[in-house]
């Protein structure tokens, strides 16, 4: 028998945001009716959970299609390195507050992030998010004034981020020598309405403004969006565990701990293009994607 997603009885994880679905399969139960539920669940929550959902790799990638065109992992492949999945379409981790494919011409919608291999239950590795949304709304008014009559775009560079998280091995790398994607912080998340934060740690800097200014800013609005009373930690139970979420609306990271240095943590990410009206933000309509030199 299909069982059949109920949005009344979804369970929040924050009050209005993240939330979690049990009971349902994601291969056999995706009806058209069952989709359009899940797609409205991720809008309106930002982060959703399905628990044990019977995905294999296919039907991971087969969900995945259901909401737009898929990104694959061949341009950010260095040559001769080879890819440890076997399906292009799945993708790693990272440990820094980010959205997937903001250094991109044209920007990631969703993301549906499936569990295949976990380390030991208090060893680390839950992914925590942040609703860029409800910070936005509770900024204080004069930061709030400033970001909207400036209307300020940010430059992401996926190396800038690698830099941050590993100084010493990317010390002679500098980020304005590759293309960056180019990004207004402030947006209308157009399947809610609501006004969001379009942030990450892939951002180098503020257009139009002084290196300090672009640095004080970053950090003041990062610092706000990060706070605990926006961020939610997803706890991975089981292998077969699938969370999805809009990038458009939310930043994300994996939860360090002591884990990495002991055990095994296989997370397999399907990536899908934005098709909004500002998914190539202010870049050049290009197939080219930035990748590691």
């Amino acid at each position: 028998m299909i069982a059949t997603i109920d949005l009344s009885k979804i369970t929040e994880i924050s009050p209005g945001f993240g939330a979690e679905i049990c009971g349902f399969n994601a291969t056999t139960d995706i009806t058209e009716e069952n989709f359009r539920r899940l797609q409205e669940a991720v809008t309106t929550h930002g982060v959703v959970v399905i628990r044990d959902s019977q995905l294999s790799d296919e039907s991971h990638i087969r969900l995945a299609r259901m909401f737009g065109e898929l990104d694959d992992v061949k341009p950010y492949i260095s040559a001769g390195r080879k890819n440890r999945l076997r399906y292009d379409e799945l993708f790693d981790g990272n440990s820094l507050f980010h959205v997937d494919s903001s250094f991109n011409p044209r920007r990631a919608a969703y993301s549906l992030l499936l569990a295949h291999e976990l380390p030991p239950e208090g060893t680390g590795g839950k992914t925590a998010f942040a609703d860029t949304r409800t910070s936005f709304d509770d900024l204080d008014e004069e930061t709030k004034q400033d970001l909207l009559a400036n209307d300020y775009v940010a430059a992401h560079s996926m190396l800038h981020s690698r830099k941050l998280a590993a100084p010493e091995y990317f010390a002679d790398l500098d980020p304005c020598q590759f293309p960056m994607g180019r990004h207004k912080i402030v947006q209308r998340h157009e399947k809610s309405g609501r006004m969001n934060l379009y942030i990450a740690a892939h951002i180098h800097h503020i257009e139009k403004v002084s290196k300090e200014r672009s640095a004080i800013l970053l950090e003041k609005i990062f610092k706000h969006a990060t706070q605990p009373k926006y961020v939610i930690e997803v706890e991975w139970k089981q292998p077969g565990d699938l969370v999805i979420w809009d990038n458009t609306c939310t930043m994300h990271r994996v939860v360090s701990g002591p884990y990495s240095a002991k055990y095994r943590r296989d997370m397999r990410r399907a990536t899908v293009h934005d098709s909004s009206t500002t998914a190539w933000g202010l870049n050049e309509h290009s197939n080219v994607r930035q990748g590691l030199p």
